[in-house]
């Protein structure tokens, strides 16, 4: 396969850069997310050039009579050279005659997903290739098909059809109405201002001209205009666990910003929050932009662009506290007034025709209209997920316009991320810096408390957050009730202070999960913060969670009867990880994750599975991991639990380290794995010894059966200022592991070799590795009975203790167990102080 560079070679053959002002071609970086880009070109004939990021290049086609919505119509596309990547921001006019002499316009732009990413250079060889795209102009399926060459074409050229796939997003006979748009949607102009043979158009407040009476066609003065209010209480959202279905409904994609009024009256402009806030001064460009618009007054979200053109709320934050710049732009998607007349009372699809129609000739890179979808919402959801969306906005479309919160707009979330109340703080553990934010929301009148916040700060962010609560610190807790399990170091603080948290669900407790901060929300009143509601864990099919994949084949049978246990099927599985989610999401949550997945059951193919998978749902997230070829996979929630049962994945083997840190382990593993033949009761022995060992070193092991031979030590370790990495923490356990075995040469062997291990307890501390996984607590184990690896209390390790001794089956049946490991976040020890001690 030709590398970047070489396939960049035909391109600058073409081209004398003295002369034309395209990029030179060079070897692109990859964004996080493959971008896409269509070129209105007017050369020697119109076309569009549609380009695809894809191995760091732009693969590029050129689009005869451009692309079309209609899955009917079948658009020729000539194969033309790879571009590089900085191709797909140029815009301007390349002199003739030299090659491609014309004016290019960027008409569409956005990101692009193939539907199998394992297999894109393959499907590009076999000449078919599927992919969704999510641009301004083109959304949704669609497929490059390459045609048989003809008799006598020239040799190299290659012809392909670009169609339309027929999904929520396609247009049937309607498909060449997207074309109409003549704008480029990075500067606002036209084809002929850009190669400079028209003005820019200029537009002025809106005027109401004479209009003809139907009778009489005389000139008659249009009605007085309706009074433009200052400013509007906005329509607020009800959080809910799953979108609407039903027609009436249209879905939005969830913005990563600020919710943002935007009033002009006389070519002037005012941003306000939805507090009433002005904030037209933080928001200079979006107000410049603004100016050209008639007299309107806008509902919108002002947002921060990423480096791959998505919106950030963190870049959004860094932007408005000067820390560094990035993009504004303003995303309307309601209209309330048009100048005249209030349009609250009309339809929202009306006011969205109007907000269209007011918008769209002069929207530019920072004036953007906020299109809808109509598939059903968990279909848009769905792909909001997997383009990595924070979730959709569903509002009826039949509704008038309504100020407050109320069931007519609602929305759903992919991942946990809401406004919590600050309530009070501790410091990092050197003393200088913040170390955790305490967490509530209002609950019947009183603030309850839901959790702590850790992670998610950065230098500059974390010192921003204590000059603002230093000065609202008090003595007493704010939170009613229930109180945090460690108040030692906290300063309690009025609940003043607005921040948005991003986690991974919730406690059994009904505290927040791996919760991260995200930034501060000075657009959202203290007083409006309530809890979110907690997502309903999957349920049988019949009730399903829509969310949640629909479970098929629920009755095949993947653990097979034994003597002692009932067969286990597919829905068994399902109702386990429903059951147990959020113990289980307790150790899996935003980990990279490995699987053990059986198709057919046990007695079929059996196969351990590091990679995300092919095509797969978009509730199963992804995570990079540096040095791998592919991304590992990532579960967040309930829901993709269930996604993995669907796919018949019976263990969960995660790794010891967040992804969003994952050259930090956060928890040690040590496993005693017994010689064929020796008695259990030697495991136990060796448990209880190493135990002792781990807590004279400071550290604090728990225990858990693993479902077979064995039994794991679990030590979960302090991550807080300068933590351990993967190296450390192998040595660190090989150590351990070695002075034991040092001490009782014939009950213990850190040796592979089998030979090394007989009548042996061999100390498997390899477990600590970069890429080790050990089993996760609660998971099934693909063996017969389908045993399940469990944490146990110390008490229960014992000479009669069976490791294998708890079924799938009977923890479907009765009362939830207790729970054996309450104190394990707060038991976190420090590597570097274990090792300090072990080596003196």
């Amino acid at each position: 396969m030709a590398t970047p560079a070489d396939s960049l070679a035909p391109y600058n053959a073409k081209r004398d850069f003295s002369r034309t002002s395209e990029p030179r071609g060079k070897t692109g970086k990859p964004g996080k997310r493959l971008s896409f880009v269509v070129q209105r070109h007017d050369a020697t004939r119109l076309h569009y050039d549609f380009r695809l990021e894809w191995g760091g290049v732009l693969k590029s086609w050129a689009v005869t009579r451009g692309p079309s919505l209609d899955p009917a119509d079948k658009r020729l596309a000539v194969e033309v050279e790879d571009h590089p990547l900085e191709y797909g921001s140029f815009e301007g006019t390349i002199p003739k005659p030299a090659y491609g002499g014309g004016t290019v316009q960027l008409w569409d732009r956005g990101v692009w997903a193939p539907l199998d990413p394992d297999t894109v250079d393959a499907d590009l060889a076999k000449g078919e290739l599927k992919f969704v795209l999510s641009g301004e102009r083109l959304k949704g399926g669609f497929v490059l098909v390459r045609m048989k060459p003809r008799r006598g074409e020239k040799p190299g050229r290659h012809n392909w059809l670009l169609i339309k796939e027929r999904d929520s997003m396609a247009t049937p006979g309607e498909g060449d109405a997207v074309l109409r748009a003549e704008t480029s949607v990075a500067s606002g102009r036209t084809l002929a201002e850009i190669a400079g043979k028209a003005a820019p158009a200029k537009t002025s407040p809106a005027k109401s001209p004479p209009t003809k009476s139907s009778k009489t066609g005389t000139a008659t003065r249009p009605p007085a205009a309706e009074p433009m209010p200052d400013f509007v209480p906005p329509q607020l959202c009800l959080l809910v666990a799953t979108p609407p279905r039903e027609k009436p409904w249209l879905h939005e994609l969830k913005l990563d910003g600020y919710r943002i009024q935007l009033r002009v009256q006389g070519g002037k402009p005012a941003l306000r929050t939805r507090a009433g806030l002005d904030w037209t001064a933080r928001f200079p460009a979006i107000a410049k932009a603004a100016a050209s618009l008639p007299d309107c007054l806008i509902d919108g979200e002002a947002v921060a662009l990423d480096e791959d053109g998505q919106p950030s709320f963190p870049a959004l934050q860094a932007t408005l506290s000067g820390e560094r710049k990035a993009p504004l732009a303003y995303y309307a998607f309601d209209l309330l007034h048009d100048g005249r007349r209030d349009l609250r009372g009309e339809t929202l699809l009306t006011r969205k025709q109007a907000l269209r129609a007011l918008l769209l000739p002069e929207s530019g890179p920072i004036l953007r209209y906020l299109d809808h979808f109509t598939a059903p919402g968990e279909a848009v959801l769905a792909s909001a997920c997997r383009l990595e969306m924070e979730g959709i906005v569903s509002k009826r479309g039949d509704a008038p316009y309504a100020s407050g919160r109320g069931d007519a707009w609602t929305k759903s979330k992919c991942r946990g991320r809401d406004e919590f109340i600050v309530g009070g703080w501790s410091r990092d553990k050197a003393g200088r810096g913040l170390g955790a934010l305490l967490l509530g929301a209002w609950r019947e009148g009183s603030l309850a408390y839901l959790g702590r916040a850790g992670t998610g700060f950065s230098h500059r962010s974390g010192a921003d957050m204590l000059k603002r609560l230093e000065p609202l610190a008090r003595k007493t807790s704010p939170f009613a009730g229930r109180q945090p399990a460690r108040t030692s170091g906290v300063t309690w603080a009025e609940p003043r202070i607005v921040v948005e948290i991003a986690y991974g669900g919730w406690t059994e407790e009904g505290v927040l999960r791996h919760a991260s901060f995200q930034g501060l929300r000075e657009d959202k009143p203290v007083a409006e913060v309530t809890p979110p509601p907690k997502p309903a864990a999957p349920l049988r099919p019949a009730a399903r969670d829509s969310n949640a994949p629909r479970l098929t084949h629920p009755d095949k049978i993947l653990w097979p009867a034994t003597e002692t246990t009932r067969a286990v099927t597919k829905q068994d599985l399902a109702d386990h990880y429903a059951r147990f989610a959020e113990r289980i999401l307790a150790h899996i949550a935003g980990r990279p994750l490995s699987v053990l997945r059986a198709p057919d059951g046990i007695e079929g193919q059996v196969f351990f599975q590091r990679h995300a998978m092919r095509g797969q749902s978009p509730l199963i997230g992804a995570v990079e991991i540096a040095g791998q070829p592919k991304p590992y996979m990532r579960i967040d929630d309930a829901a993709g639990l269930a996604a993995l049962a669907q796919v018949a994945v019976l263990e969960l083997h995660p790794w010891g380290a967040m992804a969003d840190r994952p050259e930090v382990p956060d928890r040690l593993i040590f496993d005693l794995d017994p010689a064929p033949g020796l008695d259990f009761a030697a495991v136990v022995a060796g448990a209880l010894e190493l135990r002792q060992r781990l807590e004279a070193l400071g550290l604090t092991p728990f225990p858990r059966v693993t479902g077979g031979k064995g039994l794991h030590l679990v030590v979960p370790l302090d991550v807080t200022g300068e933590a351990p990495d993967w190296d450390t923490a192998k040595a660190f356990a090989r150590l351990v592991c070695v002075m034991m075995a040092r001490d009782a040469p014939d009950r213990y062997t850190t040796t592979l070799a089998k030979k090394a291990r007989t009548g042996r307890i061999f100390l498997d501390y390899l477990r600590n590795d970069r890429l080790s996984t050990a089993i996760a607590n609660w998971s099934p184990r693909a063996r017969p009975g389908a045993p399940v690896a469990r944490p146990i209390g110390w008490n229960q390790v014992t000479p009669k203790l069976d490791p294998s001794g708890w079924r799938l089956p009977d923890l479907l049946a009765g009362a939830l167990p207790r729970e054996p490991w309450p104190g394990f976040g707060a038991a976190a020890g420090s590597l570097r102080e274990a090792i300090a001690r072990a080596t003196r």
